[in-house]
């Protein structure tokens, strides 16, 4: 993940890129007890505590609504739910950097941020990936929806389709 780290920093990203990469690492506690700082964003976004109250709850729809809410987005309804974001911005055929990636898994689907691809496989900024903020590899082959968001100046020069040798593991559920 070091080649798009590298390349995130050396561009001026779209401001949702920016406001995710400020949570870049943020972990779950491993422990019985819940990191706080993803606890909190429960409370940021107007979420649920009543049943969204441990860090092992899948909170990858939770970091993003935190990350659209602080770039200034509108999130959607039930945002806290990976495949509600299909229904934010507008649905394209082609990624992007910035574009939102909805995936199926097992029991659900994954969100995150498009940061780059290999042939087979997008590079995925997002939360609750190996439970932190992170970088990963997805299957292609997984992808539910691709939505981009809206901007209101004009979209940055950075988003553009990124291309990378495949590095780290894939990603496949």
């Amino acid at each position: 993940m070091k080649q798009v780290l590298n390349t995130l920093k050396q561009i001026s990203p779209p401001k949702m890129i920016r406001e995710a990469l400020a949570l870049y690492g943020t972990i779950e506690d491993m422990s019985s007890k819940s990191n706080p700082i993803i606890l909190g964003w429960v409370k940021e976004v107007g979420g649920d505590v009543s049943w969204y109250n441990d860090d092992s709850i899948a909170w990858c729809g939770l970091w993003m609504s935190v990350v659209a809410k602080r770039a200034g987005k509108e999130v959607p309804k039930e945002s806290l739910r990976a495949k509600a974001w299909d229904k934010f911005g507008t649905k394209v055929s082609e990624a992007i950097l910035g574009d939102i990636l909805i995936f199926n898994r097992n029991g659900g689907g994954h969100v995150g941020l498009y940061v780059g691809e290999t042939t087979d496989s997008y590079y995925v900024l997002g939360g609750n990936q190996s439970d932190k903020v992170s970088i990963t590899r997805i299957a292609k082959s997984r992808l539910y929806s691709i939505q981009r968001p809206e901007y209101k100046i004009k979209m940055p020069d950075s988003c553009k389709k990124y291309f990378y040798t495949a590095e780290g593991n894939l990603s496949e559920n």
